[in-house]
């Protein structure tokens, strides 16, 4: 199959200062983190980590850290507070992991959406290879990033297709 030119990819704009996820990016970090285990009473509890079955604890839309364990519980607005609240940390941690390079509203969406669900931005090949302006080459390198414990997942080959595709599509507006 051809390949578009990699200029096809390349941002046409100097990005917006600070730079923050649109909703293509938080749309698909929902898509695939789903608020998970609600309760009856309509409150979240925290889970084991899907691909480890155990640490990291996990609640709401895919949150983890030190405050999350075991017999956790929250309400939706406290599972959307910390996503909200999530979402800038990690948009700010790619920002500061791409620096200056040239950057499309999708290109960082997708890499924020990436380092959400692995915390890599910082080690990932990608974005050294973005920052490069070898964006063919980041496009495919979201593939490097599909397995947990050593065993490829479905699950990550279609969310790092899905990061992929929308870090190569053409901003909308």
């Amino acid at each position: 199959m051809d390949q578009p030119p990699a200029s096809a990819f390349a941002p046409n704009s100097a990005p917006t200062s600070p730079r923050q996820i649109g909703a293509e990016g938080s749309a698909l970090i929902r898509s695939f983190e789903s608020c998970q285990k609600a309760r009856a009473d309509g409150h979240f509890a925290a889970y084991p980590d899907p691909g480890s079955g155990s640490v990291p604890w996990t609640i709401g839309w895919g949150s983890t850290g030190p405050d999350i364990h075991e017999g956790l519980i929250w309400t939706q607005s406290q599972c959307d507070a910390r996503f909200a609240q999530q979402l800038e940390s990690f948009a700010a941690e790619v920002a500061h992991a791409i620096g200056d390079a040239p950057t499309s509203a999708n290109q960082f969406d997708a890499m924020v959406a990436f380092h959400y669900n692995t915390g890599a931005i910082a080690r990932a090949r990608l974005t050294r290879l973005h920052i490069r302006g070898d964006y063919l080459g980041a496009k495919s390198a979201f593939a490097d990033w599909t397995r947990s414990n050593g065993v490829v997942l479905p699950g990550l080959v279609r969310r790092r297709a899905a990061e992929a595709a929308l870090y190569g599509s053409v901003d909308k507006g």
